[in-house]
């Protein structure tokens, strides 16, 4: 009876046992959160094997942990495990490299058995801890590992099996929730580059025409037309949509489209409406289907045409009106011509003096006209050059005005400055341009006898320049256009004006780095014009200018060097014109797979990236760069996604600017750049334990066939020159200054990084591509010995002969 009893004791513990295991097996796959997966995995590895912490670490294919959490621990005490343990970084080695379950009842000896420093828990541990680790793999490929301590007389063999078993079953669940958060994300993404489109995207169903699915631009491009949006039949029954032939879709043919699986590409449509407006839209359209190949919904993108249609009105009216003022010069010099060719025996000397300066009045404006349409070319294609050197405001003023006056304007122009009003850097000739052409503008609206007011306050970094009149003023609905091109005045003024003056005036402020707009109370109230120009740190030299591209940003003694990198080749000389004209040295270029061999010729300060790049992203290519240099990017993008900007900060990007911007920006966010990068790399603090030496600025080291000299900054070896990054060079001056001495992976981040760098992927990195470079083996090394899973350390020169047996990073 007491073997039937005891066999049934032990069926009972079993189903217990394997209830239990059900249970969490069922827990941790009731969501797809990865979150929430792995607390549910934690919290029941603690339940099953009876263990009072628990840990998990994921890892990627490269073994770099992407997600750690813990259970069993406060907040605080989890954050304290996690960010400030001492020596983590070895513990995580050492425990993400075993293959197999390890059961242990003293984690202290056991690590003490391996080599490795004691384990200093931030939370109340027994003195011969309990532990218990099994991997987690999905598919024979490690994804990570979880672990439990603290239990009371010691993890059993059942504990470990268990442990085990679920790690295993736990490992599909926590692949599906990464394969989801994934999607999650890339899906995020799309919604949110379809969603800020400036293009229209309407998804269809195939069946009935309903609209599933439409971005911002197409609800604000129907609300527009006040057309329903909730199919696409209700559309054409509410307006007559035609092809470029003048042919009308009919529902028949429409419907036989949804089902057809017909790609449409760059077909132009016409929507009218009954009120008489329509629209003229560009459209594409793409069949989605189904696994068994129907189709199940269309994709259409539409662009409307409208303000390409308006563009295209414009410009032919401009082109007429540029011909009519030309034509009007052209016609008086030819006729002054011809009558002083034909008549000059009868022409009395005053006669001939008329002729001759009306030749030179119409020349002049002819002139004015073609300069005005390079100006308008050059800001558009973003070639308009500016030179800024210190100057006096008054005097650019005064300058403008003398102009004004000599060619006709009014003498009544008011100018009121402060008499503390700094030196501005401005191209002197441009914003002369720029003061005459507001001149011009308030003279032009406004009555003669009224005066015009010129004035100047200093607003931070840079001095903000008006020009006011009292006359007719502008509408409210007007001022947005003002700047734009093409835009004349209403009214008998519109024959005058070819609409290019506050255009060019716009890019020419813009090519300094200020910005330019305008104010008005209304129609009878006046306008005010005001542009803003940087401060200038020096005072103008007599009678001088600066030339054109003065090397004003400067590093010990050489020109900053800054690499930009970017597909579009417009916005690349636009970089290039801003940091050449800021007096940077630009290397440029639109393929990503040149970076490698540009930093190692041009050795940048600074490295400019765009966010999304052919074959790559920016944010990829930022990480191929830090993992082997120090030196500070920042990104170039016309994303201004808070997610885009927050993942690309703390990924390690120095700072992120959204286009467009400004050179002068653009200069201050470089300059900002390098003197972060500077503090990061100071000396470790005085009480880090442990601190090496500082490398020699000066004197030669010597070890087996590699010599350093620091002075020439240079590592020859064999009698061939080493040709090393900057990081590369610091990291072996470093181990040689500390010759003999074993430093560990945070004292290396630290010393060559800074002391916020908490990556050791990025210094195994730079040790194996300085391992390259000289000849060094990593198992029969001269140089570099690794110590496993704490740091490396370089042979003293007397014991380099006796390379130590070793194993690769």
């Amino acid at each position: 009876m007491s073997g039937a009893g005891d066999r049934s004791d032990e069926v009972e513990a079993l189903r217990e046992r394997l209830s239990r295991f059900r249970d969490a097996a069922l827990r941790v796959s009731e969501s797809l959160d990865l979150d929430v997966v792995l607390q549910g995995v934690l919290d029941s590895a603690r339940e099953l094997t009876g263990g009072r912490y628990a840990l998990i670490w994921l890892v990627d294919a490269e073994q770099v942990v992407q997600e750690c959490l813990t259970s069993g621990l406060t907040r605080e005490q989890s954050e304290e495990f996690l960010q400030r343990m001492p020596s983590r970084w070895e513990f995580y080695e050492f425990l993400t490299g075993i293959e197999e379950p390890v059961r242990v009842d003293d984690l202290q000896g056991y690590l003490k058995a391996h080599g490795l420093p004691e384990f200093v828990a931030p939370f109340p541990v027994s003195d011969a801890m309990a532990y218990l680790g099994a991997p987690i793999r999905h598919r024979g490929q490690l994804t990570g590992a979880v672990y439990v301590t603290e239990k009371q007389g010691g993890f059993t063999a059942e504990d470990e099996e268990t442990l085990a078993v679920f790690a295993s079953q736990a490992a599909l669940a926590i692949s599906n929730a990464r394969r989801f958060r994934g999607e999650q994300r890339a899906r995020a993404d799309l919604e949110g580059l379809v969603s800020t489109a400036p293009m229209s995207v309407v998804v269809f169903d195939a069946e009935s025409g309903a609209v599933t699915s439409a971005n911002r631009a197409a609800r604000l491009l129907m609300g527009d037309l006040g057309l329903p949006f909730e199919s696409v039949y209700e559309l054409i029954d509410s307006a007559a949509c035609r092809r470029v032939d003048g042919e009308l879709v009919a529902r028949e043919a429409l419907s036989e489209y949804l089902n057809s699986g017909e790609t449409v590409r760059d077909e132009e449509m016409t929507i009218e409406l009954p009120d008489g407006r329509s629209v003229a839209l560009m459209v594409n359209a793409t069949p989605i289907r189904s696994m068994e190949g129907a189709v199940e919904s269309v994709v259409v993108a539409a662009q409307d045409m409208t303000a390409l249609a308006e563009d295209d009105r414009l410009r032919a009216e401009f082109l007429g009106m540029i011909g009519h003022e030309l034509r009007s010069p052209l016609a008086a010099i030819k006729g002054s011509a011809t009558t002083l060719l034909q008549g000059e025996s009868s022409l009395d000397p005053a006669e001939m003096s008329q002729f001759f300066r009306i030749i030179d009045e119409q020349a002049d404006h002819m002139r004015e006209l073609l300069s005005d349409l390079i100006d308008i070319v050059r800001i558009d294609t973003g070639t308009l050059a500016v030179s800024p050197a210190p100057a006096v405001l008054a005097r650019l003023v005064e300058e403008a005005r003398n102009t004004f006056v000599g060619m006709g304007g009014r003498e009544n122009i008011l100018v009121d400055f402060p008499p503390d009003l700094p030196p501005v850097l401005a191209d002197r000739r441009r914003i002369v341009q720029v003061i005459s052409n507001l001149l011009t503008n308030a003279a032009r609206h406004s009555h003669q006898g009224s005066a015009i007011r010129v004035e100047a306050v200093r607003d931070k970094s840079h001095v903000a320049v008006s020009v006011a009149d009292s006359g007719r003023g502008v509408p409210a609905e007007r001022l947005a256009h003002l700047f734009a091109k093409f835009s004349r005045p209403d009214g008998p003024d519109q024959g005058r004006d070819l609409g290019l003056g506050l255009a060019i005036c716009k890019g020419i402020i813009e090519a300094h780095g200020g910005r330019i707009w305008a104010n008005s109370d209304g129609p009878g109230l006046g306008s005010r014009f005001t542009f803003t120009v940087p401060v200038s740190e020096t005072s103008p030299p007599e009678a001088t200018h600066r030339p054109h591209g003065a090397a004003r940003h400067q590093t010990r003694g050489e020109p900053i060097r800054v690499l930009a990198v970017d597909d579009d080749p417009r916005a690349l000389k636009r970089v290039r014109d801003s940091l050449t004209d800021e007096g940077y040295e630009p290397t440029v270029t639109g393929d990503p797979h040149q970076v490698p061999t540009l930093l190692e010729e041009t050795d940048p300060h600074v490295v400019l990236l765009d966010l999304m790049l052919p074959g790559t992203d920016g944010i990829e290519l930022m990480q191929d760069i830090l993992a082997v240099r120090d030196t500070p990017v920042i990104f170039l993008s016309a994303y201004s996604q808070d997610k885009l900007i927050a993942d690309a900060l703390q990924m390690g990007a120095a700072d992120y600017i959204i286009k467009p911007f400004s050179p002068t920006e653009l200069a201050a966010r470089i300059s900002a750049a390098l003197r972060n990068s500077r503090r990061s790399a100071a000396p470790a603090p005085a009480h880090a334990p442990e601190a090496p030496q500082t490398p020699p600025s000066a004197g030669l080291f010597e070890i087996a066939a590699m010599s350093i000299d620091h002075a020439a900054r240079l590592v020859v070896v064999d009698g061939r020159r080493v040709e090393l990054t900057p990081i590369e060079y610091r990291l072996l001056v470093h181990l040689a200054a500390n010759a003999g001495t074993l430093l560990t992976h945070d004292q290396l981040l630290a010393a060559v990084w800074g002391p916020d760098q908490l990556d050791p992927g990025r210094l195994r990195s730079v040790v194996k591509n300085l391992r390259q470079k000289l000849g060094d083996n990593a198992r029969n090394p001269h140089y570099i010995t690794t110590v496993p899973h704490i740091g490396y350390r370089m042979p003293k020169p007397d014991t380099a002969s006796s390379p130590a047996s070793n194993t690769s990073t």
